[in-house]
């Protein structure tokens, strides 16, 4: 039966396909859209709100709407006036969680002791008031952080937890036990300062609405319909704020992809989609299958990943547009040579008259980026960062050049204000006033002046013996530059300056992805000879013309695309500890791996034409070289949807594979509780199509094949010569894998067959 409104129009209604049109029509009783990537969620949110305004099932201020950001809730509203052909300013409870939120607690605010002026606070304030309260209790700030404790209160929060609900374990994890109390106390005074945070604005919606049945019953009564975009990103707070809301006219429709939910490192809770039904007796569930993104192969590769997973409710998404391009995976040697051949590739794209808008580089960490940026430099390739700023330009690599601009020069004054109190040392704006006033007054350098500020009374107390140790620091690192390694020596300066502590101390959650960026700067560091060659380099690299230019390539992390998409799309660093993170496996196990999956495949779901994953066989950290095993992520590709190559005469793509078969198969069969999957089984039986043959040379030395059950030829003490690792000599032998302690690598396990007797070199 056709749908009519009350004018007897429906074309809102036309091109959406039967299970969008659905989810559109089924506004009565709790609906859960599992709307797979390039579905048109978007559309079916909006078709709905449309529907139900247009007809007349409701007002538009008797419908809440949430969204995730206030550009998707500005996106909503515009589209809905499209569809109703008037702008659409009357959607009072369009908004974001927090938006609205704060809404509520302005005309409820008394309740929880507030007034409706209350202010909210900004994470400065915030973390300016925790200092007070946890120096009040006597407790050491600088060990004992505001910033980590704030980050511990907001993670409370985001579990809907107040001071009176956490158990005396909880606290802990800050001062020895006074997590809760410290808790309590900010609670309090951010009462008597009538304020609050921003995860106040649930946390105190939630007790409103428990302890106050009538206000709840108000809202039940306003709100005839509800509608949750990226449900599958909510946090437990959320959560209990929805259910509470929509007890009401349980007309609750939550959009949202169980496959897609990658935020769980900042509360989001992937139950919260997969237990709907149960919270929702009698939910219908509609599934969004039908993909108007990507090519078939794309989105049976991505698939067949998400299919490890289980943890999902399931879906299969599928397309008219058959065929097209397999996804295709590739093993190189390293991280220089994996920049070489992507850059290359998109070159090739750009030729054949497409646009470098049209490509994405996807990583699962920030300091992957370093080796795409600089050949990108070097070729004149166009390129922006989305979501923070180039590798160089970063704040912690800028605070690391400036330590080592400054061991290299007593006169560079810009590079000693900034890190003459970073870290913190005691040293004030009033400090560095009166020591650029000397410098100004002796018409000598900001260093000059404050070795002789610090002989005078003008600066006294802390600051003075701060200063006085700082230059006593700086001078011992000038001597042992002299016979250490650049690289050693930036790695011991960062150290002794408690740089790096800083950022460990710091728990917000970009604080790893700086450390790690740290560590990708000495990386960079290892590839000069000098350290007076290597800030050469960099000063060349920030000279280039960076300015917004209409083509760019777009270099982004994984988690920054989702929701994005690409014509084409290359996914580099697929190996094990980088992707899936060791880190997320160590911190969550099973859960983190299930999450690191999903992003893998929103990754792959990116691609709308193309998409190429790379894998390289080593990887230089802190300067020295690691071999690294390709990630399990693409033994879960279906190899029908998948082309292997090899990057030519770099590496033995054979040995590639019974390394993996050997180390990896082992310990991925055990997890499976002494099965090998079916997937792994396929990679086995696969292997050699996969890898091609195996050749005969590498970079004109000849390569030996190991035999499974053989001993190396090889001898402990012999000298030998590995093309990338050069000379060393034989420590052990397990078979056919060696520990050779290399001349200027350090020690490494190779398997024989990458090795000659340096005799025959």
């Amino acid at each position: 039966m056709p749908v009519r409104t009350v004018d007897g129009s429906a074309d809102y209604l036309e091109g959406l396909n039967p299970e969008q049109r659905e989810a559109v029509l089924s506004t009565e009783g709790p609906l859960l859209v599992l709307a797979g990537a390039g579905t048109g969620k978007t559309r079916v949110l909006t078709t709905r709100l449309a529907h139900i305004i247009r007809n007349r099932l409701a007002w538009p201020s008797q419908i809440l709407s949430v969204t995730f950001t206030n550009k998707a809730a500005r996106e909503m509203r515009e589209r809905v006036g499209g569809l109703m052909g008037e702008q659409m300013e009357g959607m009072p409870w369009l908004g974001t969680f927090h938006s609205i939120a704060a809404k509520i607690l302005r005309i409820h605010a008394e309740l929880v002791d507030l007034k409706s002026s209350f202010t909210i606070l900004d994470t400065d304030d915030q973390i300016r008031l925790l200092k007070q309260v946890i120096e009040a209790a006597g407790i050491d700030s600088k060990r004992w952080t505001a910033r980590y404790m704030a980050s511990l209160i907001d993670g409370w929060k985001n579990k809907g937890l107040t001071p009176d609900k956490l158990g005396a374990d909880d606290g802990h994890a800050f001062a020895e036990g006074k997590g809760v109390e410290i808790y309590a106390t900010y609670q309090a005074r951010l009462k008597i300062l009538n304020a609050v945070d921003f995860g106040d604005l649930l946390l105190h919606n939630i007790t409103i609405f428990q302890q106050n049945p009538d206000v709840l019953k108000k809202f039940h009564d306003k709100f005839r319909y509800l509608l949750v975009d990226e449900y599958q990103d909510t946090n437990v707070a959320q959560y209990l704020w929805l259910r509470l809301l929509a007890q009401g006219s349980n007309n609750v429709c939550c959009v949202g992809d169980d496959d897609q939910s990658i935020y769980g490192w900042r509360g989001a809770e992937v139950d919260n989609i997969l237990r709907f039904e149960a919270d929702f007796p009698g939910a219908k569930v509609i599934r969004l299958e039908r993909n108007y993104r990507s090519t078939e192969h794309i989105l049976g590769a991505a698939s067949g990943l998400i299919a490890a997973n289980k943890d999902r409710l399931g879906k299969t998404l599928w397309t008219d547009d058959a065929g097209g391009h397999k996804v295709s995976v590739t093993g190189v040697w390293d991280g220089p040579a994996e920049a070489r051949i992507i850059s290359g590739e998109i070159e090739n794209w750009k030729t054949k008259g497409r646009s470098y808008n049209d490509v994405a580089i996807l990583v699962r960490a920030s300091r992957q980026m370093r080796n795409f940026e600089e050949r990108f430099i070097q070729l004149g390739l166009p390129y922006r960062v989305i979501g923070g700023p180039r590798f160089f330009e970063r704040a912690e690599i800028r605070d690391a050049h400036a330590y080592l601009r400054v061991l290299r020069s007593d006169t560079d004054d810009l590079a000693f204000e900034r890190i003459v109190n970073t870290p913190k040392r005691g040293i004030g704006a009033t400090s560095v006033r009166k020591l650029q006033e000397a410098a100004r007054a002796m018409n000598v350098s900001l260093e000059q002046a404050t070795r002789t500020m610090i002989r005078t009374d003008e600066i006294r107390g802390k600051a003075r013996t701060s200063l006085r140790a700082f230059t006593q620091d700086i001078d011992r690192w000038r001597r042992e530059a002299r016979d250490t390694k650049h690289t050693e020596m930036a790695e011991r300066i960062l150290d002794q300056s408690g740089y790096t502590q800083m950022w460990r101390d710091n728990k917000d959650a970009k604080s790893q992805g700086r450390l790690e960026n740290l560590k990708e700067l000495i990386s960079a560091m290892g590839e000069f000879d000098t350290l007076d060659a290597y800030m050469e380099h960099v000063s060349l690299v920030l000279d280039v013309e960076s300015g917004p230019q209409e083509d760019e390539i777009s270099l982004m992390t994984l988690h920054s695309a989702k929701g994005l998409e690409f014509p084409l799309v290359f996914l580099p660093g697929w190996e094990e500890g980088t992707f899936p993170s060791q880190r997320a496996l160590d911190e969550s196990g099973m859960a983190g791996l299930e999450e690191e999956r999903r992003l893998a495949y929103v990754g792959i779901t990116r691609a709308r034409e193309m998409a190429k994953i790379y894998f390289a066989a080593n990887r230089q950290v802190y300067g020295s070289w690691q071999s690294s095993l390709p990630s399990r992520f693409i033994d879960e590709l279906p190899i029908e949807h998948v082309d292997v190559e090899s990057e030519a005469n770099q590496y033995n793509p054979s040995l590639i594979a019974d390394r993996v078969q050997e180390d990896f198969g082992r310990t991925f069969a055990k997890a499976q509780s002494g099965r090998a999957s079916p997937g792994w089984q396929r990679y086995q039986k696969n292997k050699d199509r996969q890898f091609g043959r195996e050749p005969k040379e590498i970079e004109g030395h000849a390569v030996r094949r190991p035999a499974k059950g053989k001993t190396s030829n090889y001898t402990v003490g012999e000298r030998v010569f590995h093309t990338k690792f050069g000379y060393g000599e034989v420590m052990s032998a397990d078979g056919t894998k060696l520990t050779v302690e290399f001349d200027k690598a350090g020690e490494k396990m190779v398997l024989d067959g990458f090795v000659q007797r340096a005799a025959d070199v």
